[in-house]
């Protein structure tokens, strides 16, 4: 009968073999020392995710069982420790991550992830609300175009540029291009960012750079950001259209607006 210590040796011993050590030269260290190293191992394997990651896990599965006092719970006790910003990077963006991917997946609903959103562009707005409202710095107007209903990526958007001194304009989702070249002739932005998260073939990239070139570069500059345009970032930037890779990007583009 092989105890537990003899199945962790085991293990230890085959991602060895696995990894090119020889028999001969495991044998030579002995039983003690190969235990040893086998219980270091498994204690590495089997540590405990860092306490952001354990969060979002632990909100995960608060969804999963739809247990709404405990997910809100969770969530609002964090925020109420962690300054917002530091929030958002390290639980509240993997979060929605986490649960897109779920729904995807089929283990959440439609509705479990819809609540989930709700509760963290809620966080969001609030944490915009704190702001005082500026009478100087760039203008800067967020959207998401046309048939884009996911907003949280421009959301987040609004938040670091709102952080960083700008005045935000956000005009939320599901927004004509041709309605926002209205609203930007009217106000005559610093530049105009766009949110684009679900993809879409290289003629509806082209038809939304061709758009903005047309429309709304003649007002602003324009920069644009997501998953949805990724894949076709040369569209948009042989239309001298910014394409934004991560936030960090666009962090340093605002930070460039506003020093």
């Amino acid at each position: 009968m092989y105890t537990d210590e003899d199945v962790e040796l085991f293990r230890y011993l085959k991602s060895q073999v696995d990894q090119g050590m020889a028999i001969g030269e495991l044998a030579e260290m002995g039983r003690e020392k190969l235990q040893e190293q086998a219980q270091r191992l498994s204690v590495e394997n089997h540590r405990e995710p860092p306490p952001s990651e354990r969060l979002v896990l632990e909100l995960t599965q608060a969804l999963r069982e739809n247990d709404r006092v405990l997910f809100e719970r969770k969530m609002n006790g964090a925020l109420a420790v962690i300054p917002f910003e530091e929030a958002l990077y390290r639980f509240l963006l993997p979060l929605q991550e986490r649960v897109g991917q779920l729904w995807h997946d089929g283990i959440l609903g439609v509705g479990q992830e819809h609540y989930a959103s709700n509760q963290i562009k809620q966080k969001i707005f609030s944490a915009m609300n704190q702001f005082r409202t500026l009478e100087e710095g760039p203008i800067v107007v967020i959207a998401c175009p046309a048939n884009e209903w996911h907003e949280i990526a421009a959301m987040t958007a609004a938040y670091v540029c709102r952080a960083r001194g700008c005045r935000v304009h956000y005009l939320g989702a599901n927004l004509p291009i041709s309605e926002l070249a209205t609203y930007c002739d009217r106000i005559r932005p610093t530049c105009v960012l766009l949110s684009v998260t679900i993809g879409g073939a290289s003629d509806d990239a082209r038809m939304l750079a061709g758009e903005l070139a047309a429309r709304i570069l003649p007002l602003a500059s324009v920069g644009v950001g997501g998953q949805g345009v990724q894949a076709h970032a040369e569209v948009f930037l042989v239309e001298n259209i910014i394409v934004f890779q991560d936030l960090k990007a666009l962090d340093s583009f605002v930070f460039s607006l506003t020093h």
